[in-house]
């Protein structure tokens, strides 16, 4: 009875939720994946790279969120412009949604010092312009809540529509920061009037601090996310990662009134990075524990660079 009574409250509590708002990525797509929530990162490194991400695998209570992400990206023309691919899953209460988009950049490259001779090393100054295009399939199982009498459920929602994302990236040296609208459209193209999507806006920035530039022992990344989205609180992600040696990395993030993450992983052959994390929800939240993992692939130099 105990279990059904928590499964009614995430129902509602989230589910009905979700047809106003969307889950936001987990600190470990996001802080390992900046791609995924900004397409201005494509091609940010020369080499391509392939990210599969998955959270609440685990979770046995039935509606409790699950997230599936799977990406690529890679430089092209010298590193001027870069291309990607994104297919994400994300279930919760009795939404189901599926995206896939394609991504596209380009990036403008600035020296502050005109007569700098060819052969000095600098830190570079880079400002990235991304767009996205794609389709959503949205699904709501509105009838599974058993709500009688209220036209808002009278029926399931069952939607195709396109997606477009505007984004941008400024990088200065070991210095980010990006704004980025993933679902511009929102809504406006559905057929169905009781669909209301909504268009979260994003604001990611953090520094990699460095041991040693040349031969770095540590590189310590502080960072933070904000989300905007109407009809939803402010959202605020802090988040510190540590990584050892290009061998082993480790991870905090405080999500404001929702969660509390934890995250470690091991890089393999210079090329892998295996990452695990976990998020526990904290105060009123009905999210409990969620467990999630990371793989990913970059060719070439793989991870030997920040």
């Amino acid at each position: 009875m105990k279990k059904l009574q928590l499964y009614i409250t995430i129902l509602f509590v989230m589910g009905l939720h979700t047809i106003k708002a969307q889950q936001t990525p987990s600190f470990t797509d996001y802080n390992y994946n900046p791609f995924i929530i900004n397409s201005a990162y494509a091609g940010t490194h020369d080499e391509a790279e392939a990210v599969l991400s998955n959270s609440g695998f685990n979770n046995q209570l039935d509606g409790a969120p699950k997230n599936f992400n799977l990406t690529f990206n890679t430089a092209l023309s010298e590193g001027k412009m870069g291309l990607g691919a994104i297919i994400m899953n994300d279930q919760i209460g009795v939404t189901n949604a599926t995206q896939a988009s394609i991504a596209y950049s380009y990036k403008l490259f600035f020296d502050f010092k005109s007569n700098r001779p060819y052969w000095q090393l600098y830190d570079r100054t880079v400002l990235s312009f991304g767009v996205t295009a794609g389709v959503l399939q949205y699904e709501e199982n509105l009838l599974e809540l058993g709500i009688q009498n209220d036209p808002n459920f009278a029926e399931n929602i069952n939607s195709t529509l396109p997606t477009a994302g505007l984004s941008v990236l400024f990088g200065h040296g070991n210095f980010f920061v990006g704004v980025s609208a993933p679902n511009v459209l929102g809504d406006r193209l559905s057929n169905q009037n009781n669909l209301n999507l909504s268009r979260p806006i994003y604001g990611y920035t953090g520094y990699h601090f460095v041991t040693n530039k040349y031969n770095p022992s540590f590189i310590i990344k502080p960072s933070l996310l904000f989300k905007y989205e109407s009809g939803a609180p402010f959202q605020v992600d802090t988040n510190l990662s540590i990584r050892y040696k290009n061998n082993f990395e480790a991870g905090v993030g405080f999500r404001t009134s929702s969660s509390f993450n934890i995250a470690a992983g091991l890089y393999l052959f210079k090329n892998i990075r295996a990452m695990y994390n976990y998020t526990q929800g904290t105060g009123n939240s009905p999210l409990g524990s969620t467990h999630g993992i990371l793989l990913s692939f970059r060719a070439g130099r793989g991870y030997q660079q920040i």
